[in-house]
Protein backbone atom coordinates (compact mmCIF):
# COMPACT_ATOMS: atom_id res chain seq x y z
CA UNK A 1 0.00 0.00 0.00
CA UNK A 2 1.31 3.44 -0.89
CA UNK A 3 2.55 5.71 1.88
CA UNK A 4 -0.07 8.30 2.97
CA UNK A 5 0.57 11.84 4.20
CA UNK A 6 -1.29 14.16 6.53
CA UNK A 7 -3.58 17.00 5.43
CA UNK A 8 -0.97 19.59 6.42
CA UNK A 9 1.57 18.19 3.98
CA UNK A 10 -1.00 17.61 1.23
CA UNK A 11 -2.09 21.22 1.24
CA UNK A 12 0.81 21.87 -1.14
CA UNK A 13 -1.04 19.90 -3.81
CA UNK A 14 -0.65 16.52 -5.51
CA UNK A 15 0.64 15.69 -8.96
CA UNK A 16 -0.83 12.82 -10.96
CA UNK A 17 1.02 12.94 -14.24
CA UNK A 18 4.56 11.88 -14.97
CA UNK A 19 5.62 15.44 -15.67
CA UNK A 20 5.58 17.20 -19.01
CA UNK A 21 6.35 13.96 -20.83
CA UNK A 22 2.86 12.72 -20.07
CA UNK A 23 1.22 15.64 -21.79
CA UNK A 24 3.56 15.52 -24.76
CA UNK A 25 3.02 11.83 -25.41
CA UNK A 26 -0.75 11.65 -25.25
CA UNK A 27 -2.14 9.18 -27.75
CA UNK A 28 -5.33 11.04 -28.64
CA UNK A 29 -7.41 9.01 -31.02
CA UNK A 30 -10.41 11.21 -31.71
CA UNK A 31 -12.32 10.34 -34.89
CA UNK A 32 -12.34 12.69 -37.85
CA UNK A 33 -15.10 15.32 -37.81
CA UNK A 34 -18.23 14.57 -39.77
CA UNK A 35 -18.30 16.16 -43.25
CA UNK A 36 -20.07 19.49 -43.46
CA UNK A 37 -23.25 19.39 -45.49
CA UNK A 38 -23.47 21.73 -48.45
CA UNK A 39 -25.75 24.75 -47.85
CA UNK A 40 -29.29 24.29 -49.07
CA UNK A 41 -30.20 26.54 -52.00
CA UNK A 42 -32.78 29.14 -51.04
CA UNK A 43 -35.58 30.16 -53.45
CA UNK A 44 -35.25 33.57 -55.05
CA UNK A 45 -37.76 36.15 -53.88
CA UNK A 46 -37.30 38.88 -56.48
CA UNK A 47 -36.48 37.15 -59.76
CA UNK A 48 -38.93 37.13 -62.64
CA UNK A 49 -40.57 33.79 -63.35
CA UNK A 50 -39.92 31.93 -66.57
CA UNK A 51 -42.51 32.64 -69.26
CA UNK A 52 -45.15 29.94 -69.80
CA UNK A 53 -44.61 27.78 -72.88
CA UNK A 54 -46.57 28.81 -75.98
CA UNK A 55 -49.92 26.98 -76.13
CA UNK A 56 -49.41 26.36 -79.84
CA UNK A 57 -46.09 24.63 -79.45
CA UNK A 58 -45.36 21.34 -77.71
CA UNK A 59 -41.78 20.80 -76.53
CA UNK A 60 -40.07 17.85 -78.11
CA UNK A 61 -39.09 15.33 -75.45
CA UNK A 62 -35.42 14.49 -75.30
CA UNK A 63 -33.80 11.24 -74.22
CA UNK A 64 -31.64 11.39 -71.07
CA UNK A 65 -29.11 8.57 -70.70
CA UNK A 66 -29.09 6.70 -67.41
CA UNK A 67 -26.16 7.70 -65.16
CA UNK A 68 -23.42 5.12 -64.77
CA UNK A 69 -21.12 4.68 -61.79
CA UNK A 70 -17.65 6.15 -62.12
CA UNK A 71 -15.24 3.34 -61.16
CA UNK A 72 -12.57 5.92 -60.29
CA UNK A 73 -14.77 7.95 -57.94
CA UNK A 74 -13.86 8.00 -54.24
CA UNK A 75 -16.75 6.80 -52.05
CA UNK A 76 -18.14 9.36 -49.62
CA UNK A 77 -17.02 8.66 -46.06
CA UNK A 78 -19.75 7.91 -43.54
CA UNK A 79 -19.85 10.28 -40.54
CA UNK A 80 -18.06 8.74 -37.56
CA UNK A 81 -20.33 8.20 -34.56
CA UNK A 82 -18.59 9.18 -31.33
CA UNK A 83 -19.43 7.72 -27.95
CA UNK A 84 -21.43 9.96 -25.63
CA UNK A 85 -19.52 12.01 -23.06
CA UNK A 86 -18.69 10.21 -19.80
CA UNK A 87 -20.52 11.32 -16.65
CA UNK A 88 -19.73 8.81 -13.91
CA UNK A 89 -17.22 6.09 -13.00
CA UNK A 90 -18.10 3.13 -10.78
CA UNK A 91 -15.59 0.55 -9.50
CA UNK A 92 -17.37 -1.92 -7.19
CA UNK A 93 -14.18 -3.72 -6.12
CA UNK A 94 -12.83 -0.61 -4.35
CA UNK A 95 -16.14 1.14 -3.55
CA UNK A 96 -15.68 3.98 -6.04
CA UNK A 97 -18.75 5.82 -7.30
CA UNK A 98 -17.89 9.30 -8.56
CA UNK A 99 -19.19 11.90 -10.97
CA UNK A 100 -16.59 12.63 -13.65
CA UNK A 101 -15.07 16.05 -14.14
CA UNK A 102 -13.89 16.91 -17.66
CA UNK A 103 -10.36 18.33 -17.44
CA UNK A 104 -7.69 19.26 -19.97
CA UNK A 105 -4.13 20.58 -19.81
CA UNK A 106 -2.56 23.25 -17.66
CA UNK A 107 -0.70 26.16 -19.25
CA UNK A 108 2.60 24.33 -18.72
CA UNK A 109 1.38 21.30 -20.70
CA UNK A 110 0.82 19.00 -17.72
CA UNK A 111 -2.48 17.20 -17.16
CA UNK A 112 -4.94 19.22 -15.08
CA UNK A 113 -6.07 17.47 -11.88
CA UNK A 114 -9.13 17.86 -9.63
CA UNK A 115 -8.75 20.73 -7.17
CA UNK A 116 -10.65 22.91 -4.73
CA UNK A 117 -14.12 21.77 -3.76
CA UNK A 118 -13.91 19.00 -6.40
CA UNK A 119 -10.54 17.58 -5.34
CA UNK A 120 -11.98 14.22 -4.29
CA UNK A 121 -13.81 13.52 -7.54
CA UNK A 122 -12.47 11.52 -10.48
CA UNK A 123 -11.86 13.24 -13.83
CA UNK A 124 -11.82 12.21 -17.48
CA UNK A 125 -8.95 13.79 -19.42
CA UNK A 126 -10.70 15.38 -22.38
CA UNK A 127 -7.61 15.11 -24.57
CA UNK A 128 -8.06 11.34 -24.60
CA UNK A 129 -10.74 9.33 -26.44
CA UNK A 130 -14.21 9.11 -24.95
CA UNK A 131 -14.81 5.85 -23.05
CA UNK A 132 -16.16 3.37 -25.61
CA UNK A 133 -14.33 4.90 -28.59
CA UNK A 134 -11.18 3.22 -29.90
CA UNK A 135 -8.13 4.23 -27.93
CA UNK A 136 -7.12 4.65 -24.28
CA UNK A 137 -9.62 6.81 -22.38
CA UNK A 138 -7.88 8.32 -19.34
CA UNK A 139 -9.55 8.75 -15.94
CA UNK A 140 -7.52 10.25 -13.11
CA UNK A 141 -8.05 10.82 -9.40
CA UNK A 142 -6.13 11.62 -6.23
CA UNK A 143 -4.96 8.93 -3.84
CA UNK A 144 -5.56 11.31 -0.91
CA UNK A 145 -6.22 14.98 -0.23
CA UNK A 146 -6.47 17.46 2.65
CA UNK A 147 -9.74 15.68 3.50
CA UNK A 148 -8.04 12.29 3.95
CA UNK A 149 -8.51 9.27 1.68
CA UNK A 150 -9.49 10.37 -1.82
CA UNK A 151 -11.36 8.75 -4.70
CA UNK A 152 -8.53 6.46 -5.90
CA UNK A 153 -7.04 5.64 -2.47
CA UNK A 154 -7.32 1.89 -3.11
CA UNK A 155 -6.59 1.89 -6.85
CA UNK A 156 -3.30 0.01 -6.37
CA UNK A 157 -5.18 -2.92 -4.83
CA UNK A 158 -7.18 -3.69 -7.97
CA UNK A 159 -6.69 -7.06 -9.64
CA UNK A 160 -7.07 -8.46 -13.18
CA UNK A 161 -10.65 -9.40 -14.02
CA UNK A 162 -12.27 -6.71 -11.88
CA UNK A 163 -14.67 -4.34 -13.64
CA UNK A 164 -14.92 -0.59 -14.15
CA UNK A 165 -18.21 0.94 -15.32
CA UNK A 166 -18.43 4.32 -17.04
CA UNK A 167 -21.90 5.85 -17.33
CA UNK A 168 -22.42 8.21 -20.28
CA UNK A 169 -24.60 11.21 -21.09
CA UNK A 170 -26.93 9.22 -23.36
CA UNK A 171 -27.86 6.81 -20.56
CA UNK A 172 -25.56 4.01 -21.74
CA UNK A 173 -22.80 2.33 -19.73
CA UNK A 174 -19.53 0.93 -21.05
CA UNK A 175 -17.82 -1.72 -18.90
CA UNK A 176 -14.08 -2.33 -18.84
CA UNK A 177 -12.24 -5.35 -17.45
CA UNK A 178 -8.87 -4.86 -15.74
CA UNK A 179 -5.88 -6.44 -17.48
CA UNK A 180 -3.10 -5.40 -15.12
CA UNK A 181 -2.00 -2.86 -12.53
CA UNK A 182 1.42 -1.22 -12.70
CA UNK A 183 3.45 1.25 -10.62
CA UNK A 184 6.01 3.53 -12.28
CA UNK A 185 8.47 6.14 -11.00
CA UNK A 186 7.32 9.56 -12.15
CA UNK A 187 10.75 10.32 -13.56
CA UNK A 188 10.52 7.17 -15.72
CA UNK A 189 6.85 7.26 -16.65
CA UNK A 190 6.27 5.07 -19.79
CA UNK A 191 4.30 7.64 -21.74
CA UNK A 192 4.04 5.65 -24.96
CA UNK A 193 2.89 2.48 -23.24
CA UNK A 194 0.18 4.28 -21.27
CA UNK A 195 -1.17 6.66 -23.91
CA UNK A 196 -0.42 5.03 -27.26
CA UNK A 197 -3.27 4.48 -29.73
CA UNK A 198 -5.14 1.19 -29.67
CA UNK A 199 -7.52 -0.37 -32.19
CA UNK A 200 -10.16 -1.08 -29.53
CA UNK A 201 -11.74 0.79 -26.61
CA UNK A 202 -9.47 0.73 -23.57
CA UNK A 203 -9.23 2.56 -20.26
CA UNK A 204 -6.42 3.90 -18.08
CA UNK A 205 -7.01 4.75 -14.42
CA UNK A 206 -4.18 6.85 -12.99
CA UNK A 207 -3.31 8.08 -9.50
CA UNK A 208 -0.25 8.72 -7.33
CA UNK A 209 1.68 5.98 -5.58
CA UNK A 210 4.91 5.13 -3.87
CA UNK A 211 6.52 7.27 -1.17
CA UNK A 212 5.84 10.94 -0.51
CA UNK A 213 8.83 13.12 -1.39
CA UNK A 214 8.82 16.26 0.78
CA UNK A 215 11.61 17.84 -1.27
CA UNK A 216 9.41 18.10 -4.37
CA UNK A 217 6.01 18.05 -2.68
CA UNK A 218 4.46 15.01 -4.33
CA UNK A 219 4.52 11.22 -4.50
CA UNK A 220 7.40 9.56 -6.30
CA UNK A 221 5.36 7.09 -8.37
CA UNK A 222 2.18 6.68 -10.39
CA UNK A 223 -0.23 3.75 -10.23
CA UNK A 224 -1.78 2.87 -13.61
CA UNK A 225 -4.63 0.42 -14.13
CA UNK A 226 -4.94 -0.97 -17.67
CA UNK A 227 -8.39 -2.18 -18.78
CA UNK A 228 -10.21 -2.99 -21.99
CA UNK A 229 -13.87 -2.92 -22.98
CA UNK A 230 -15.73 -6.05 -21.90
Amino acid sequence: MAHRRTAAVLAAGLLLGGGTAVAVGLGQQDPAPAPVAAPRTQPSTGAATDPAPSPTRTPTPTSTPSPTADPTATPTAEPVQRAALPERVRIPAIDVDSDLLHLGLNDDGTVEVPAGAQIDRAAWFDGSPRPGDDGPAVVEGHVDSPHGESVFYDLATMEPGQKVHVDRADGTTVTFVVDRVEQYPKDAFPTREVYRNTDEPQLRLITCGGAWNPDVGHYEDNTVVYARAA
